[in-house]
């Protein structure tokens, strides 16, 4: 199910955070409360989220890992590539995913629509409690001095707290600062 967890970015200063859950459902039984939906990417300088089925997930963190050695680290360039591959090939328009991939610099919704998109303001949610998260990340940013991290964990606690989809079984990888 897409919207079965819930995968926060946070881009504040010099640092960027990318927070998931861990819990994975099918229909309405929780099967796993620890599960890792976050990685690391060319050696630890991309971090990449997904909401949606693990096995495609699988092959869209494979997918972007390679866009992003052809287009040599590029994630903009990489995340373009993957979105147009995504929508136009008939295997891949069958996967049902999201993505959210950062460099530290330059934060992406990745989409199988064919959509990439830069949030305004540094702060990126995906899946079933993605409105919760974004909500309350966006509150953290503007209104106190946490590092991406702590905004991050925070803002995942608050959904685990709302969403059933989400738990407090959080984990977070970080770059920069």
């Amino acid at each position: 199910m897409l919207n079965a967890t819930t995968i926060l970015a946070v881009k504040k200063g010099k640092q960027a955070a990318l927070a998931g859950d861990g819990q994975v459902t099918l229909n309405n039984t929780v099967l796993k409360h620890t599960a890792k939906k976050i990685r690391t990417l060319r050696d630890g300088a991309i971090l990449a989220g997904f909401a949606g089925g693990a096995a495609d997930a699988f092959a869209l963190f494979e997918r972007l890992e390679s866009k992003l050695e052809a287009t040599r680290g590029s994630l903009a360039r990489a995340a373009v590539e993957l979105a147009k591959d995504w929508r136009t090939d008939k295997l891949l328009r069958r996967l049902e995913a999201m993505l959210i991939a950062t460099d530290g610099e330059r934060l992406f919704v990745i989409s199988g629509n064919g959509d990439v998109i830069e949030p305004d303001d540094g702060v990126a949610a995906i899946g079933s409690g993605a409105p919760y998260a974004l909500a309350a990340a966006r509150a953290l940013a503007r209104h106190t001095d946490l590092p991406a991290e702590a905004i991050a964990r925070e803002a995942l606690a608050i959904t685990a707290s709302i969403c059933i989809y989400t738990n407090d079984q959080i984990a977070v990888e970080t770059l920069g600062g």
